[in-house]
């Protein structure tokens, strides 16, 4: 069952209410009062509201998309006369979520985002101003998809349930977005944080784009008693610098994979840290294939993979594999000729 269905109670139902209403709280006046009057069932589910210009409002759940009319009833039929986000509701929205300083958040919006308070993150779609072969800026802006935060205590029982930490190097979490990652990965941080594995243990989360902490004026939200934040840290340097300074026995971070994260990870498994990460994959076939995941396994720092099943069963693990038997899986497709050992850089041949 997906962690955004099962049995909440009035505490936790409240909880993801308050959290659609802050992430609305993000686009255009037009736009707000609309959706706080949105019922309760469709605010809990809700994963995503989506601005595009020209077209229909969506609100994205698991199961399905809505649409809103005029009045602002939810509709899942694709219908004529539907709220439509206009070209001036995209702009007010895009300088709301900038906080009215586009200029604060180039290097967030370089990459395609932007993180507001409580940790939602806006995709920002438009017209790219490039310099030297690198993008500068965003302009033009187009289209918005506000993703929706949740804080799901409870959502890792799964993992903890699946996994035996203590002889356990690290793990990490494939799969597409929208999956459930972060949401489990901030839920693993906050158990180990609570003493999960029988006393607390001193996390670290390397939070590049502020998904994990929402944090505001250095307030790290629900992430435990024993948490680090280092927020805004490239994840490669913020891996380093949390060995070097913060004494973690684990590293949390969202996403990893370039060559600056992997140094990153090789530092900390030398220094006896324990990893947890995520990596998008889009499927079984995409996790055995990505030359990324290969490379992040051989760090050393992950005894296994956890992979989930999807949007439409979020937070839920489709299946772990073991270190070992997920190397095997991948030499039946790749093998390195030269050195004689898994690295994914050669298809083998039949």
């Amino acid at each position: 069952m997906s962690i955004l269905f099962r049995e909440t109670g009035g505490k936790e139902m409240k909880a993801a209410i308050q959290k659609f209403d802050e992430a609305a709280n993000g686009l255009c006046n037009r736009m707000q009062p609309i959706l706080h009057n949105l019922p309760d069932y469709l605010k809990e589910k809700a994963q995503e509201i989506r601005l595009r210009a020209g077209k229909p409002l969506v609100i994205v759940c698991p199961d399905e998309p809505f649409f809103l009319t005029q009045a602002g009833r939810p509709t899942s039929i694709l219908q004529e006369g539907l709220l439509v986000a206009k070209p001036d509701d995209i702009e007010a929205s895009f300088q709301n979520l900038c906080g009215y300083s586009v200029h604060s958040h180039q290097n967030e919006l370089k990459q395609g985002f932007l993180t507001i308070r409580g940790g939602h993150r806006a995709g920002i779609c438009g017209t790219a101003v490039v310099t030297e072969g690198k993008i500068s800026s965003v302009r033009d802006i187009s289209s918005i998809n506000l993703r929706i935060s949740r804080d799901i205590p409870g959502a890792a029982d799964e993992i903890f349930r699946m996994i035996s930490w203590k002889h356990h190097s690290g793990l990490l979490l494939a799969g597409p977005p929208a999956s459930g990652k972060t949401t489990l990965l901030k839920d693993i941080g906050r158990q180990l944080s609570e003493g999960r594995l029988g006393s607390p243990s001193q996390v670290v989360f390397v939070d590049e784009r502020g998904e994990f902490a929402g944090t505001d004026c250095g307030n790290a939200g629900q992430l435990g008693p024993c948490c680090d934040v280092l927020s805004g840290y490239p994840k490669g340097l913020g891996i380093m610098q949390a060995v070097r300074t913060l004494s973690p026995q684990f590293i949390i971070c969202d996403e990893v994979g370039d060559m600056e994260e992997i140094k990153g990870m090789k530092e900390g498994v030398n220094a006896g840290v324990r990893m947890i990460a995520s990596v998008h994959a889009g499927g079984r076939e995409d996790l055995f294939n990505r030359l990324q995941i290969r490379e992040l396994l051989l760090t050393g720092a992950f005894a296994g993979v956890a992979l989930l099943a999807g949007q439409a069963n979020t937070g839920k693990i489709e299946k772990v594999y073991p270190l070992e038997e997920i190397l095997d899986e991948m030499d039946r497709h790749y093998i390195d000729h030269t050195r004689g050992r898994r690295s994914g850089l050669f298809p083998v041949k039949e």
